[in-house]
């Protein structure tokens, strides 16, 4: 494996990468570490998942960035504006679900587009990140 000589750091840039635009496979080398690595499996899944959402919070920023130079009533289709108002109406609440392929970039970027509370936001986020090393940590134990 590409990161695997870089043990917890490549653990951190691969579960990054995986949270921006770029694809990812932070959950494979999370579960090789598991059973590799002498660090506990909390402290992976903690590095895990604070490089997933500082690679969301990229993404969100990317999303602010898009905001200011595409206002979302004059680029997007009115089924995307319904799905932004979606967005909007369930909050940053709905960044609990940005651990999702595909998906939950998305869900950052629009969380960005639509200035959602940050922190709120970014609590969201980390949670749902947290929930899901969790589950693939204790898959491969």
């Amino acid at each position: 494996m590409q990161f695997e000589s870089l043990g917890l750091t490549g653990l951190f840039l691969s579960a990054f990468i995986s949270s921006t635009i770029a694809p990812g496979g932070s959950e494979v080398i999370l579960a090789y570490m598991i059973n590799r690595s002498a660090n506990s499996i909390y402290e992976l899944v903690i590095i895990a998942s604070i490089g997933n959402t500082l690679g969301a919070i990229t993404t969100w920023g990317i999303g602010i960035w898009a905001a200011k130079k595409y206002p979302a009533e004059t680029l997007l289709s009115s089924r995307q504006q319904k799905a932004l108002y979606t967005v909007r109406h369930w909050g940053g609440w709905v960044l609990l679900f940005s651990w999702l392929p595909i998906v939950g970039d998305g869900l950052c970027f629009a969380g960005g587009w639509l200035k959602l509370p940050p922190i709120s936001s970014f609590i969201a986020i980390f949670s749902g990140k947290v929930l899901r090393y969790l589950a693939v940590a204790y898959a491969f134990v």
